[in-house]
């Protein structure tokens, strides 16, 4: 396993992260396709033997379940300072709004519940997860910030946002003196491939890591055309993402098989090789072994530029789709505010 610095920061972090989304008890989540803690534990031990030590869950994910199973198992198996834990944060709610809880407040609150749940006194990497629109910028920045100097995150970064939230932010953040981003997870892989406009430019500049999630599109990128898999058939968001372009996709996904196959290697290994060659460390979603396995040999695999051709010419742009088409909603709202005069900006 390679590692390599993340960012702007000392953090250095193995060239895959271990996404955790699917560990937890699918009872108190959104998704039916999760696993439970025994297997969970198992796929986070054979990820640190294979050189992983870059972890990203979320206080979202199945109620908390995800954070806790994490942070049991790395206590079992691994020494706190020997990994990366990242965790991420949501938007303040609609009932914490109505009572007036602010978005530093949201941010201590929510920190210390993840912190509660990996059973850590700190994160490594502290994510705000989607751009809040209902919550003034500073406040987020500030909070974050405090959560910095409490040393509570040694570093922040953020997810699912526009190249322009992020300028924005970190150039707020250099004025006033807070912590600024040093990585943005957005979505990114090989046929989703729109981060690629400003986003990829705007972290090259400023060299801030890119930890791209979906990095294999749900599974689609792992998959030769018609087989399936329980995600594949149940997760109801990744379909939601990815079954209006699945024609124009599968042209894509035809030569990755095509491509492994003259490799002799998985689809998975070409897949991440590809998005390697774009990005700091891409999330990678583990629900059995092999998914981790598999993920780390992709990190060994080196393809030449005629390959990385041939995989990218057939892509067309693509409509933005789940979170970020929420946000384009949001932004196309207060943009109307702004030019009606109704809000100071």
């Amino acid at each position: 396993m390679q590692h390599t610095k993340l960012g702007n920061s000392d953090l250095q972090v193995s060239r895959i992260c271990m996404g955790c989304m699917g560990f937890g008890d699918a009872a108190n989540g959104q998704h039916s396709w999760t696993i439970d803690e025994e297997h969970s534990r198992a796929i986070i031990k054979r990820g640190l033997e294979l050189g992983v030590n870059f972890f990203d869950t979320a206080i979202a994910y199945q109620s908390g379940t995800s954070e806790q199973y994490l942070g049991r198992a790395l206590r079992d198996f691994a020494k706190r300072d020997e990994v990366v834990v990242a965790t991420k944060f949501l938007p303040r709610t609609t009932e914490e709004i109505a009572a007036g809880v602010s978005g530093q407040e949201h941010i201590r609150r929510m920190l210390d519940k993840s912190l509660e749940n990996l059973g850590i006194d700190y994160v490594d990497l502290y994510i705000y997860h989607m751009w809040d629109y209902q919550t003034p910028l500073y406040e987020i920045m500030e909070g974050l910030d405090n959560a910095v100097k409490a040393g509570k995150a040694r570093y922040i970064g953020i997810s699912n946002c526009f190249a322009y939230q992020l300028a924005k932010a970190n150039a707020l953040a250099k004025e006033e003196g807070f912590a600024k981003f040093i990585s943005v997870q957005g979505h990114y892989n090989l046929i989703f491939r729109e981060e690629e406009r400003e986003m990829a430019k705007l972290c090259a500049e400023d060299n801030i890591a890119m930890t791209p999630y979906s990095a294999l599109a749900g599974g689609r990128l792992a998959k030769h055309p018609g087989e399936t898999s329980k995600r594949l058939q149940e997760d109801s968001y990744a379909r939601l993402k990815y079954d209006a372009t699945a024609a124009q996709d599968g042209v894509i996904i035809d030569r990755v098989a095509q491509l492994a196959e003259k490799r002799g290697v998985s689809m998975t290994e070409i897949s991440l090789a590809w998005l390697l060659t774009k990005v700091t460390s891409p999330v990678v979603g583990a629900t059995k072994m092999h998914h981790v396995e598999g993920a780390a040999k992709a990190v060994e695999l080196s393809l030449t530029p005629e390959e990385i051709a041939y995989l990218e010419e057939p892509y067309v742009p693509h409509k933005l789709v789940g979170v970020m088409a929420q946000n384009t909603a949001a932004d196309a709202a207060k943009q109307h505010v702004w030019s009606t005069g109704d809000q100071k900006i």
